[in-house]
């Protein structure tokens, strides 16, 4: 059941990046091009999908159990630190060069789409690189 459920969520998450045009490379660079022809639309999706985060996760940290009645696991901490910084810089670069995250380019790359693939699989060498990089950059274990 909780895989059927998982599943669902996963579905209308998706149908919600293309129903909103994230899933279009443009959109996010339009967004992001503040000195040529802005397309705010990534705004307003980033509004609503903050407005739904804040009540869900309210709930969830009061509940302190998923819908699965598991654990929740939040970050232990809100501070800025070197980490986060390095990984917003890079995150960030990569969605402004690809005009991709992470979610929409899973679901483009369920179309074929070449540029999608490339996407994903520079993210997981990011990821893989990550792992094998994190230690020796901040002297630290995950």
């Amino acid at each position: 059941m909780k895989n059927t459920i998982t599943f669902f969520a996963g579905l209308i998450f998706g149908l919600g990046l293309i129903v909103s045009g994230m899933t279009d490379p443009a959109n996010i660079i339009g967004f992001l091009d503040i000195t040529g022809l802005w397309n705010p639309s990534l705004a307003f999706v980033m509004l609503g999908g903050i407005a739904i985060a804040f009540f869900a996760f309210r709930h969830v940290e009061r509940k302190k159990l998923t819908a699965f009645n598991e654990p929740v696991h939040l970050p232990g901490t809100s501070q800025l630190n070197k980490e986060l910084i390095l990984g917003s810089l890079l995150f960030g670069s990569g969605w402004a060069l690809a005009g991709f995250c992470p979610g929409p380019a899973l679901v483009v790359l369920g179309t074929g789409s070449k540029q999608a693939g490339i996407f994903v699989l520079a993210m997981l060498v990011g990821m893989y690189g990550h792992d094998i990089f994190y230690k020796r950059l901040f002297n630290k274990t995950h």
